[in-house]
């Protein structure tokens, strides 16, 4: 496999053509990123995403984020129904979380603190207790994007917890911030 750059820095570059899925994912994972939980309830049923391709600040007018949803994804059909979304950007320390949230099978949420943004049992945003931050968001916009769809959302309000730092994920690995 060619190295993306050659050691010699008066050589030519040479990148890797080979953009088969696992050498692009290898690729993509060098590139640290956020974990965030999309969290709703909706006619009573607790639904929620993982994602870590989380960005903020697309727009400061309207309040923008976004985010890239697989289109296999089964869980964004029903959550995209919600009229409001939440989105818990994980801290340090609740990576099992993360991997419970995304699992495919079981109850989901169990044993996980949740916060109501809304009235319990009922529709609404919901938010993971401990968190670093939660934005209470709507569905702004939706573009297709290859094998995914690019969504904006619009942010509502907002809330920083003081004193806990975001996980990250990077090379597939949960990493902590060097404080």
């Amino acid at each position: 496999m060619t190295t993306a750059l050659t050691q010699n820095a008066n050589a030519n570059a040479r990148l890797n053509t080979q953009l088969d899925p696992a050498s692009v994912r290898q690729a993509f994972g060098q590139y640290p990123s956020g974990i965030v939980a999309l969290t709703a309830e909706i006619n009573g049923v607790k639904e929620a995403l993982v994602a870590s391709s989380f960005t903020v600040g697309v727009s400061l007018e309207p309040v923008l984020v976004s985010l890239a949803v697989q289109n296999t994804s089964r869980t964004w059909p029903r959550l995209r129904e919600a009229e409001r979304i939440g989105i818990s950007v994980l801290a340090d320390g609740q990576h099992n979380i993360c991997r419970q949230l995304a699992a495919k099978e079981g109850d989901r949420f169990a044993g996980i603190d949740i916060v109501h943004g809304g009235v319990p049992g009922q529709s609404g945003p919901l938010f993971l207790a401990d968190s670093s931050l939660w934005f209470e968001t709507s569905v702004y916009g939706q573009f297709p994007a290859g094998d995914h769809t690019v969504v904006l959302l619009e942010v509502h309000s907002l809330e920083v917890q003081e004193g806990t730092a975001p996980v990250v994920f990077h090379n597939s690995q949960f990493k902590n911030l060097a404080r």
